[in-house]
């Protein structure tokens, strides 16, 4: 035991040495998270909105006042007509218009939206977010006029401002732990194998499969730090609420962490240089991460073969996990399918990594 311990500790002081090594580990959570917090962002915010009416009356003006008080939309300035409008729009001088039908206060209260669709994820929230301020049945009094666009009364549950930051904690935290554990790790030992030290350590007392342990506990206990860190900058820095139980965050990550630890024991075992492990952790982790996880596209929207492949990707289960548990407040029995898929894919990881080990031993 004692020589198991001086491993660890041989192993964390190679770490704290390493300055680029801590940089990529505490730098990068941080630099991610506050990018994805506030500079990647699908928060909307200043929306160049065109008015078109050809006369304004009391209910026209009362819409305009919330356009003009939301902190969504900028009115650029007033036109008589839709073409004026789609005019600004093809210019570039404005990303939407709301058409004010003739008689507006009269006439029901029809409205057209007209909009920037180049982004269409950015121009339906767009819509939705305009239909939410106009509250139209708020603004007349009468229950039975509505927008003819969109519905009224959307009510958005856990995340009622619509920040992205709820969306992309999760996810961060899925390709962070990901990338870390297993590419860290991967690299860790096939450095020891380029130097040519893994056979001198192979032949000392502590048997191989304590050797892997104990290169792989100080990333363990780093993945934990990083783990905390990225809660606490969520909950302090980026304002997204822990709804559920820390508990229960802290032991599926746990689960997700050794799984990662276990697919980077089997990149070192594959590669023999630290380029190609560095390749291949990029290739088979990152591209999915990003691509095929959820954490920037919806799977539900993707075509079926996409979907099939998503679903050997682990961090797609993780994020799903982290977003029921923290932003939704769910118990472990609502997460309990991605719960037991993670448990069986760490455990075939880490017994394919462990049997491809003993065999490269054996050669």
């Amino acid at each position: 035991m004692k020589e198991f311990i001086s491993f660890v500790i041989k192993e964390s002081k190679h770490i704290l040495r390493d300055r680029r090594t801590m940089l990529i580990l505490f730098g990068m959570p941080i630099v991610l998270m506050l990018l994805f917090g506030f500079a990647i962002t699908t928060d909307v915010r200043n929306v160049r909105v065109v008015v078109v009416t050809s006369s304004i009356d009391h209910l026209t003006h009362r819409a305009i006042v919330r356009l003009s008080a939301s902190e969504y939309f900028n009115i650029t300035t007033t036109v008589p007509t839709p073409s004026e409008a789609e005019q600004l729009i093809r210019s570039q001088k404005a990303d939407m218009a709301i058409v004010f039908g003739k008689d507006f206060a009269a006439n029901n209260g029809r409205l057209q939206f007209i909009v920037d669709g180049s982004d269409p994820n950015m121009a339906q929230q767009w819509c939705s977010y305009a239909t939410q301020t106009l509250a139209l049945d708020e603004l007349s009094g009468n229950k039975n006029n509505y927008l003819k666009t969109s519905p009224i009364n959307i009510k958005m549950l856990y995340n009622p401002q619509m920040k992205s930051a709820y969306n992309f904690v999760p996810a961060i935290m899925g390709m962070l732990l990901m990338l870390i554990c297993a590419m860290m790790t991967s690299i860790s030992i096939v450095r020891e194998k380029e130097k040519g030290t893994m056979e001198v350590l192979l032949v000392s007392p502590v048997k191989p499969l304590m050797i892997i342990i104990a290169k792989a506990v100080p990333y363990f206990i780093l993945a934990l730090v990083i783990l905390c860190t990225i809660l606490l900058m969520s909950r302090f820095v980026l304002d997204v609420p822990l709804q559920g139980s820390v508990f229960w965050i802290v032991i599926v990550s746990l689960i997700y962490i050794l799984l990662a630890l276990s697919l980077g024991l089997l990149i070192s075992n594959v590669a023999e240089t630290q380029l190609v492990a560095l390749l291949l952790s990029a290739m088979v982790l990152l591209m999915p991460i990003v691509m095929l996880s959820g954490m920037l596209f919806p799977i539900e929207s993707m075509p079926k073969f996409l979907q099939w492949i998503s679903a050997i990707v682990p961090p797609r289960y993780y994020i799903a996990a982290m977003r029921k548990l923290m932003i939704m407040g769910v118990g472990i029995s609502e997460v309990m399918h991605e719960v037991v898929i993670l448990s069986i894919m760490t455990a075939v990881l880490l017994t394919l990594a462990l049997v491809k080990f003993n065999k490269r031993l054996e050669h």
